[in-house]
């Protein structure tokens, strides 16, 4: 069934505008429910009739899986629209790295190591590696199970059984079981023992095929066999196919409601990533691959490399996409104070958009020079857009300084604003009486800027 409208579900409402649901008008619960931020039963007077005739509407074409424990799952699919700006994306793609269990026990050492440091500070947020994904690699079962336990005694982070032995799988997922993993993978040759094995210990699979029509074909077997918490894996050869491969699915799933496609993708970009450029720095292409298949729909990331520089575009790249569009990304507006200002501090002005603020707040820690940020209410805009949307305007700037008390508090009179809006120079000295300083463009600019006029202002008579 096709996406209903506001006007479609208002019709099915009794328009009466009770406000009962806690919304001013059976219209705007009516929109609510159509955008799937409301559902329809938190309408006290909605008749039965509504409800079937809405019900399929309300259910998202993906199902949405967990993975993991109870205390900390992580959700995947539940997505409802192709494209971004549409709504926005439901739930961010899992981002595991690999760990071989033929691996010596010092070096596994290692490598869960390096994969703990994988984690970054990033726009007021950590973001880091999510998973670890154990691969059999050839090892017998005791070897398996001694592997993935230690990992779970050694890490808090989610666990991936690589593996399509059965009987493999059934040990190591024992040996972890309070840490619910996710078995990778069933095929057509193996799918009834999986299934057995992910319905009795209730415990998430993936449904590995070789293309489209085959991976949608078992999803579908093993979903009418009473699992539900699948993703799906049709093993592409290189980058390009697996772009197709998840954009042919996601519009399976939404536009057609075909049940086999519905849901969340799985890849492993370790293995796509040297079958589809050999020659190419293997962390560079696994990085390449990563970024682009967290724009184009992936629900779960297998990686082999351990490369900060690697792993922190991938990261970065799900931070950014996975945020609703409509809700500005925004910091409170206030002043801030980097490090321990005293009198002799100088003052800097920016915007609240959150990625401007931490940007340049980072780069004001960098420089060592403690420093007082007013951040100005932009509606979390940027600073040209924000100044282009006359958001960011000479009143409001000099408004928010005084208020914010921040003059008071130094014994200078110096404000330094952006160097993009370097022509609001003349408008804030008339309007303040400060000495109005611009500075440079980008954030990047900001340590040695910092230092060449406190030098000046230190050598001043």
């Amino acid at each position: 069934m096709a996406k209903l409208s506001g006007i479609e579900v208002y019709k099915h409402l009794p328009r009466t505008n009770c406000k009962d649901c806690g919304l001013p008008t059976c219209m705007a619960f009516a929109m609510q429910v159509a955008s799937q931020k409301l559902g329809i039963d938190q309408c006290p007077h909605v008749s039965d009739d509504a409800r079937a005739a809405l019900g399929a509407a309300q259910t998202p074409p993906m199902e949405t899986v967990s993975l993991g424990p109870k205390a900390r799952s992580w959700l995947l699919g539940g997505e409802t629209v192709m494209h971004r700006h549409e709504e926005r994306f439901q739930h961010a793609p899992l981002i595991a790295t690999r760990v071989s269990a033929c691996l010596s026990d010092e070096d596994l050492e290692a490598r869960i190591e390096s994969i703990h440091t994988l984690q970054f500070e990033r726009i007021g947020e950590t973001i880091g590696v999510d998973a670890i994904a154990v691969d059999a690699d050839g090892v017998d079962v005791d070897r398996f199970a001694r592997v993935v336990a230690y990992v779970a005694s050694r890490s808090e982070l989610q666990i991936l059984l690589l593996c399509e032995q059965p009987e493999l799988l059934e040990r190591a997922a024992a040996a972890c079981l309070d840490r619910r993993p996710l078995l990778v993978a069933a095929t057509h040759e193996n799918s009834q023992s999986v299934l057995q094995l992910a319905l009795s210990m209730g415990l998430p699979i993936v449904a590995r095929g070789c293309g489209i029509a085959e991976v949608t074909a078992l999803a579908s077997e093993l979903g009418s066999s009473g699992i539900g918490q699948l993703l799906l894996d049709p093993q592409p050869e290189a980058l390009v196919d697996a772009i197709g491969s998840l954009t042919q699915l996601r519009r399976l799933a939404l536009e057609h409601r075909q049940s086999g496609a519905g849901y969340p993708a799985y890849v492993d970009v370790g293995s796509l990533a040297a079958s589809s450029d050999e020659e190419a720095p293997d962390a560079m292409a696994q990085m390449t691959a990563g970024v682009s298949l967290v724009m184009k729909y992936a629900g779960v990331l297998v990686i082999d490399a351990v490369e900060a520089w690697a792993i922190h575009p991938v990261l970065a790249a799900r931070q950014d996409i996975y945020t609703d569009p409509q809700v500005p990304n925004a910091v409170e507006s206030k002043l801030y104070e980097i490090g321990d200002p005293g009198p002799d501090a100088p003052v800097l002005v920016t915007t609240n958009f959150a990625l401007t603020y931490f940007s340049m707040a980072g780069e004001v820690a960098n420089s060592k020079v403690p420093s007082f940020v007013s951040v100005i209410d932009t509606e979390g805009l940027g600073v040209l857009n924000a100044y282009a949307d006359q958001r960011l305007t000479v009143d409001r700037l000099v408004e928010t300084i005084r208020a914010q008390g921040v003059m008071e508090r130094v014994h200078h009179n110096r404000v330094i604003i952006p160097g993009l809006v370097a022509r609001m120079r003349v408008g804030i000295e008339e309007a303040s009486g400060w000495q109005v300083i611009v500075g440079p463009d980008t954030a990047s600019g900001i340590p040695r800027f910092l230092h060449e006029r406190l030098a000046q202002w230190k050598d001043a008579p």
